[in-house]
């Protein structure tokens, strides 16, 4: 199963870090506690959309750019999901899938 907070998680750190930000520089410019930041990083809460906002200011990304890396990143999952459902052979009528 496909975890959006956990995508957003993974996407919102990758920005931060490119950007050579600590959570407590981004913590301070979004006036949100490091913990919780660090929480959302991890995929364990969800962020709400106003949070969510003051994460992209602070790391100076628009969030259209934020949603479409994780949308990419949902469809990249689904994709992988999709390949392991995909019957790869049959044996006298029976489907087997890659799947063991």
């Amino acid at each position: 199963m496909v975890l959006f907070r956990r995508l957003l998680g993974d996407v919102l750190r990758d920005l931060r870090m490119q950007r050579g930000l600590t959570l407590r520089e981004v913590s301070a410019e979004a006036r949100v506690s490091l913990g919780y930041i660090s929480e959302i990083e991890r995929g364990q809460k969800e962020a709400s959309s106003e949070l969510l906002a003051s994460l992209c200011a602070a790391l100076d990304v628009p969030l259209s750019d934020v949603l479409r890396d994780v949308s990419d990143a949902v469809a990249l999952e689904e994709a992988a999901a999709e390949l392991i459902r995909i019957p790869v052979a049959t044996r006298a009528g029976e489907v087997v899938t890659s799947a063991a």
